[in-house]
């Protein structure tokens, strides 16, 4: 029987940690949120672009994880952000990913993260290695 993850993945602890919620999970795709906080801002006084990279990874992994069986893992091999425009306190940011192309071992995912009004904040593609179980190092 071809059974997929059904259900929606859990958040890392540096998701929770950084307000991070998952919105949208399925087929394919998926879609978390969160908002600027004077805790997610650089010396420069924009969001970190390690918001921007965690919300990116969440989202494409996300997307990956609803097309893989329930046995089997994944994990980011690869992941490049582009940073296009700054994102300022109260902003509220979303990151929407997709699996460009599953193969048995890989995968290639991409995404966008955007702000409230449309406005691309960063862009993200990467690549993820799939196992066809839990691999042991991570038991």
């Amino acid at each position: 029987m071809d059974e997929r993850s059904e259900k929606k993945p859990k958040l890392s602890g540096l998701a929770k940690l950084m307000g991070i919620e998952l919105d949208d999970f399925g087929n394919g795709s998926c879609k978390v949120s969160a908002k600027v906080l004077d805790s997610h801002l650089n010396a420069g006084g924009v969001a970190h672009g390690g918001l921007h990279a965690t919300m990116l990874d969440t989202a494409l992994g996300g997307a990956l994880v609803s097309m893989i069986m329930k046995e089997e893992w994944c994990a980011t091999a690869q992941l490049d952000i582009s940073y296009i425009n700054p994102a300022y306190v109260g902003a509220n940011l979303l990151a929407n990913g997709k699996v460009i192309r599953r193969g048995k071992n890989m995968a290639h995912c991409e995404g966008i993260l955007t702000d409230s009004e449309g406005k691309t904040i960063a862009s993200g593609k990467g690549t993820w290695v799939i196992w066809n179980k839990k691999p042991k190092s991570l038991i």
